[in-house]
């Protein structure tokens, strides 16, 4: 048995529908130096039967954890805090890996590794009917930050991460925010950034479905449920802007979710010029918020 040095970890809730698409995913790798990690936040379906029956039969190796109900952010906290392989990468629950991904990410790991500069990799998602999720990566650039990505390069779309476990551990986890449920999973990879590159590859490794109960068709409910969450993120994403677009643009979102939250705008603010310009088009956001029947991303 190859020793292992991938987790693949999966946070689901109630998808036990779909889980099994995943599993068989798994088990067509070519690679077997690979666990998968589930966290269940608090399903009422039958995942907890299907994993069971899946570790009895011992095709792969699994770990499963139960956790009562607290959300995906805190789902994926627990699982960083029990991943001990060198790389790990998130697969969500409603998509699955493409046959070669295991080798490709383990083949492209042995020539970076090495490279203590270097947080992970990234590859491609694709949709079901084989066409890539947002746009490849520019031939020419083998490295970049998250946050590079779409501001300075212009590459679009949701990447799979794979990234390096005691990387991750660098980095504070995921706030906990009384009564909400943390939704900016991207906040680590942007606090990542501030010392780390990313590999890129033109390969794809995931194929994703955007159901209907996930995240991303549900942005803008989760900007009127997770206010409090958003002005943290937002006032976040200000520390950490590339420029002054990048910061006005965050401190929008911010008056909008503080008007949300019923927050003070300007307390422990400390990007407050900034924000005193963005207020008309904070209270305009709002205002289309709280209005529209669309549910997804702004």
């Amino acid at each position: 048995m190859n020793k292992i040095m991938l987790t693949v970890y999966t946070p689901t809730y109630n998808r036990g529908y779909c889980l099994g698409r995943l599993y068989e995913s798994l088990l067509r790798q070519k690679k077997s130096n690979f666990e998968w990690l589930i966290i269940d936040d608090g399903s009422t379906d039958n995942t907890k039967e299907l994993v069971s029956q899946w570790i009895s039969d011992k095709k792969i190796n699994i770990r499963y954890f139960y956790q009562i109900n607290a959300g995906k952010a805190q789902a994926l906290n627990v699982a960083h805090d029990m991943i001990n392989t060198e790389l790990c990468t998130c697969v969500d629950s409603d998509d699955y890996l493409v046959d070669n991904a295991i080798e490709s990410i383990i083949t492209k790991w042995e020539e970076v590794r090495s490279n203590r500069k270097i947080a992970g990799i990234v590859g491609l998602d694709r949709y079901e009917d084989g066409s890539i999720v947002g746009t490849m990566f520019p031939m020419n650039l083998s490295t970049a930050k998250y946050a590079e990505f779409e501001t300075k390069y212009n590459i679009k779309g949701d990447k799979k991460f794979v990234y390096r476990t005691d990387v991750i551990r660098e980095f504070p986890k995921y706030p906990l925010i009384a009564k909400e449920k943390f939704p900016a999973i991207g906040y680590l990879y942007r606090l990542i950034d501030q010392k780390y590159d990313l590999c890129l590859v033109n390969t794809v490794l995931c194929v994703v479905e955007y159901l209907e109960d996930g995240i991303s068709k549900n942005k803008i409910t989760q900007f009127k449920k997770c206010p409090n969450s958003f002005a943290f993120y937002r006032l976040e994403r200000m520390r950490l802007a590339i420029d002054f677009k990048d910061r006005f643009k965050n401190a929008i979102h911010y008056v909008s979710s503080c008007l949300f939250a019923k927050k003070n705008i300007f307390k422990n603010n400390p990007y407050s010029l900034t924000t005193f310009l963005a207020l008309p088009l904070g209270y305009l956001l709002n205002l289309y918020i709280r209005r529209t029947n669309r549910k997804g991303v702004v």
